[in-house]
């Protein structure tokens, strides 16, 4: 895969689950709010209405959590001429390690 294309590939479960439960809690929240359920008298719509935000309010970290993963941070220090300390060798070589444990597969 080309680095162009590679926008959407990190994190494709959190992304999935995200549009999940936008889906999902858009659906619910529509049904509560347009669709009269009562059972044996008692009124179900606001049940659905406040499941279905707190639903797409799950989905709203779940968007952060996705957006957060795809970030591809700033170029590392060798680049912008400043020495490197121990935490960024470690910092670097980890990222670099679990990158290569996501490219491998």
């Amino acid at each position: 895969m080309s680095a162009e294309n590679e926008g959407l590939t990190h994190c494709k479960i959190i992304l999935v689950f995200a549009i999940t439960m936008d889906l999902i809690g858009i659906t619910i929240l529509l049904v509560g709010v347009f669709v009269t359920l009562e059972i044996k008298g008692q009124d179900f719509g606001d049940l659905l209405v406040y499941s279905g935000v707190l639903l797409v309010l799950t989905s709203m970290i779940a968007w952060v959590m996705w957006y957060s993963g795809n970030i591809e941070g700033l170029s590392i220090t060798k680049d912008l001429g400043t020495k490197h300390s121990a935490v960024d060798r470690l910092a670097h070589t980890l990222s670099l390690r679990i990158r290569g444990s996501r490219h491998a597969k």
